[in-house]
């Protein structure tokens, strides 16, 4: 059974109606992160009708389902992220955001309602199944900390021995997925500066020491941080994106504040810029008279998919779904995500599934107003879990027997 790929996608096909109908329930009753109480229980809910899970609530708006087979063997974890963002929807959807200013603008209802279906098949092949699946429903992926490492600290990967998860992702088109080894997202840290100037009248600038001259002189030095002292090769992005000075025309402001972001994949690079911007913004002011502060606070680690899982999973999608349907290239981004929290503690990988159709009008991006997915995708990605978890609960078996 497990290697019938025929059998597990007629399986995977008798929830094709559950989860459009499940994701259009959440992005109707969107909840940003930290305060997921409803969708946590609709999730809660919607597990214990599947026969065999054992159902928990690892903090307060996530949730754990676990999934023993007949058989012993390794442990997989997957993960799905339910948190919303502080948006206003602009689409007119009969399932439209009814929480004002609250939207899932970036596909997690989407990934909910993939995991529930993933539940709800493999629920019914549990006689097949050779190890445990551990279902991560997880809160506040768009609020650092990040809800990740709080599920890890509650124990939530104890015991696993690998773990995936996915999003669906609009460069990519619907009927493909991507799957790629290596750096895939980076680390996104945040930075806060505060121009300590001297206010005064706009007609009398030399009485004064102009914050906004200064900090507009902070912004474009902080580009050669990329441009100039480090390795081209080396991927960063330095971005600059709040600046907020001044209350009127005719006056100078005493102070301005700068916040913005960096992202990054190498360790050591990651130390090094802090150091590097602190040392230009110290330069800057000094040099005007003006004074500063500077803080810096890492984000979450960078996404970095294991060799040997990817490969796994690449061979798994590629028998599911064909090779013209499988992208490993050009899928890196600068965007962040804490699913890294959970490759601290097994070896994993994060995948891509393609949600854009541009002959639908389905091409807004994530964090977009309309952004929407498009529903297609959603049993494609229930047979990539389906038959992942097969595939590779087989392969990590058969890797342990050999190591004995």
């Amino acid at each position: 059974m497990a290697k019938d790929a025929g059998a597990l996608a007629t399986a995977a096909a008798a929830v094709q109606e559950d989860v459009p109908r499940w994701r259009r329930h959440l992005h109707a009753h969107p909840e940003l992160s930290f305060h997921e109480e409803a969708t946590a229980q609709f999730v809660d809910d919607t597990l214990r009708t599947f026969p065999g899970l054992e159902v928990s609530r690892p903090t307060r708006t996530s949730v754990m389902a676990r999934l023993s087979g007949a058989a012993h063997g390794p442990v997989i974890a997957l993960r799905a992220d339910m948190d919303a963002l502080p948006i206003t929807e602009e689409n007119d959807f009969e399932f439209a955001s009814t929480n004002p200013g609250v939207m899932h603008a970036c596909g997690h209802d989407g990934h909910t309602a993939i995991l529930l279906g993933t539940a709800k098949v493999l629920s019914g092949l549990r006689q097949d199944l050779k190890g445990e699946v551990r279902f991560l429903f997880q809160h506040a992926e768009e609020l650092f900390p990040g809800g990740a490492q709080q599920m890890v600290d509650a124990g939530v990967m104890e015991g696993v021995d690998l773990v995936l998860g996915a999003h669906l992702w609009m460069p990519i088109e619907v009927g493909k997925v991507g799957v790629a080894a290596g750096p895939l997202l980076a680390a996104p840290d945040t930075f806060r500066i505060v121009v300590q100037g001297r206010g005064g009248h706009a007609a009398q600038p030399h009485l004064t020491v102009d914050s906004v001259a200064v900090g507009a002189q902070i912004v474009t030095n902080l580009q050669h941080v990329v441009a100039r002292c480090t390795d081209p090769f080396d991927p960063l992005v330095v971005s600059v994106t709040k600046f907020i000075a001044g209350t009127a025309d005719n006056i100078i402001p005493g102070s301005a504040e700068l916040v913005g972001t960096v992202r990054s994949f190498n360790p050591q690079l990651r130390k090094d810029v802090p150091p590097l911007m602190e040392r230009i913004v110290k330069g800057l002011t000094e040099a005007h008279g003006a004074g500063y502060t500077f803080e810096y606070r890492n984000g979450y680690r960078p996404v970095i998919n294991d060799e040997k899982v990817t490969r796994w999973l690449r061979e798994s999608l590629v028998e599911t779904f064909g090779p013209e349907r499988v992208v490993a290239e050009g899928l890196a981004s600068m965007g962040g995500e804490d699913f890294s929290a959970f490759q601290t503690k097994a070896p994993g990988t994060f995948f891509l599934i393609g949600a854009g159709n541009p002959a639908k009008g389905i091409v807004h991006p994530h964090h977009h107003p309309r952004f929407t997915v498009d529903e297609d995708a959603l049993p494609m990605g229930v047979q990539a879990f389906v038959h992942g978890v097969f595939d590779l609960l087989e392969r990590a078996g058969a890797e342990k027997a050999a190591a004995l």
